[in-house]
């Protein structure tokens, strides 16, 4: 890159000439040509030093490309350059690094998914289909899992939405630090807490069987400090000033929140509560102690065991034969199926309930 300055340099004689200053640069592919070398290098060092792991030597064809591109910019480019490079260099390789093992996640889990998973897969159940066997498939557990996150999501939402309002708009004093304490805690009680709480409670001292309603009440104590959270950031990004402009009018707050706070940060909650779905649709110890789980299908969630998607892999993969990990394989697929369209439809209504800009 050449660039020249505006200020003329004087010569002895009195005139001015141009100055060019010019600055060396790597060319634009430079980054995959050391990328590919790397790549090279760490798959033969890899050989030559007998590591059977291809993990080993992408690890050492990351270091390699890290090195080479701060050392070909530091000698061509200059070190504040080389900086630069070194930086994207780890922003690359971690990118990489976070992506290699959800992509081999997702090949492996669509691969060995696939092998059963067909219609009458998805419109059977286990009732009558020996474990070791092949056959059966996962209605009871679609439906179980749709009833109990459907409770859950009819617990968690509200009370999250109605405690992260009162946080933003109502909130102060020690009432208000207290319910934020506790709201950061339960976000990080593992999962079995919440478990072996309504265990206690709900089974153990009121004398209630298990039943889906029970696992979708540990996973409403889940959901709800994520839900919380979520809402909360969204309500402080509405700006103050329209609040300011609707109380100016004469609208009473309750009113201003409803109409204006909540319709402008609708997408970000609707967003938040998806996500929250999405968190407890994969969990299994609260599931495993409290709905104990079914071969046959009950639709009815507040009475006798039920299965559930999560739950469902678990014994299957448990069996130990080879048709139990194929329909264990193909749950597991069909559950990402499942956070994936969650994932979507909380864009979709996102977009559709997002405040309107333009006239």
């Amino acid at each position: 890159m050449s660039i020249t300055t505006d200020r003329p340099a004087v010569s002895n004689g009195g005139n001015p000439l141009p100055v060019s200053l010019k600055q060396a640069r790597l060319p634009r592919w430079s980054p995959p040509v050391i990328a590919l070398a790397a790549a090279g290098a760490g798959c033969g060092v890899g050989l030559g030093a007998g590591l059977d792991s291809t993990v080993q030597w992408g690890l050492i064809a990351a270091l390699l490309f890290i090195l080479g591109s701060f050392a070909l910019a530091a000698a061509v480019e200059g070190a504040r350059q080389a900086k630069d490079r070194l930086a994207t260099s780890l922003v690359w390789t971690a990118f990489l690094i976070a992506v290699v093992p959800l992509a081999s996640l997702l090949w492996e889990t669509v691969s060995r998914g696939t092998k059963v998973l067909d219609v009458y897969f998805l419109q059977h159940s286990m009732g009558t289909t020996p474990d070791a066997l092949p056959g059966g498939g996962i209605y009871h557990a679609i439906i179980g899992t749709l009833e109990q996150v459907g409770l859950a999501t009819l617990i968690a939402a509200p009370i999250g939405l109605l405690t992260a309002i009162y946080l933003v708009e109502y909130g102060r004093g020690r009432l208000a630090r207290a319910v934020t304490f506790f709201v950061d805690v339960m976000t990080g009680i593992p999962s079995i807490v919440a478990g072996l709480f309504i265990l206690s409670v709900w089974i153990l001292i009121l004398g209630f069987g298990p039943s889906g309603f029970a696992g979708a009440m540990a996973l409403a104590i889940l959901m709800m400090p994520v839900v919380v959270r979520s809402t909360e950031e969204m309500l402080k990004l509405v700006p103050n000033e329209l609040r300011e402009a609707s109380l100016a009018l004469g609208v009473p707050k309750w009113r201003t929140i409803l109409k204006v706070v909540l319709p402008t940060s609708i997408g970000g909650i609707t967003t938040g509560v998806m996500l929250s779905i999405a968190r407890i649709t994969g969990e299994t110890a609260p599931v495993l102690l409290l709905v104990w789980g079914a071969k046959t299908i009950n639709n009815n969630p507040f009475e006798d065991a039920q299965q559930s998607l999560p739950l469902y892999v678990f014994q299957q993969w448990q069996q130990g034969s080879e048709a139990s990990y194929d329909r264990a394989w193909a749950a597991a697929l069909v559950l990402i199926a499942f956070v994936m369209i969650l994932n979507l439809v909380a864009r979709g209504i996102a977009r559709w309930k997002a405040p309107k800009s333009g006239r």
